[in-house]
């Protein structure tokens, strides 16, 4: 499938875009030759290559997740400068209206 100039100028106008004659010729030139590429990707053997999630074999550099127990309320807590016996204590920063 060759790529004309009208399909060059629909598809510009499409993507409201504008072009003179010589970029339309020369954007004709490039997606034939995009095309041509495909083309010859098309023609590689693949019937016995597995599918890829990625191109290089990735192994995650992160640790493992895993749960551990948290702090304790108390220990939380215990280097707030101001608290309830449950919560940490801040100043109000919403004023009314």
């Amino acid at each position: 499938m060759a790529v004309t100039v009208q399909d060059v100028e629909y598809i510009a106008r499409l993507a409201r875009l504008s072009f003179t004659d010589e970029e339309k010729q020369r954007l004709t030139v490039e997606l034939n030759t995009i095309l041509g590429y495909m083309e010859q990707l098309n023609s590689v053997p693949t019937d016995d290559v597995e599918p890829l999630s990625h191109v290089i074999d990735l192994q995650s550099v992160m640790r493992e997740d895993r749960q551990v127990p948290g702090l304790s309320r108390e220990d939380a807590l215990k280097n707030a400068p101001a608290r309830t016996d449950e919560f940490f204590k801040v100043p109000k920063v919403i004023a009314d209206r």
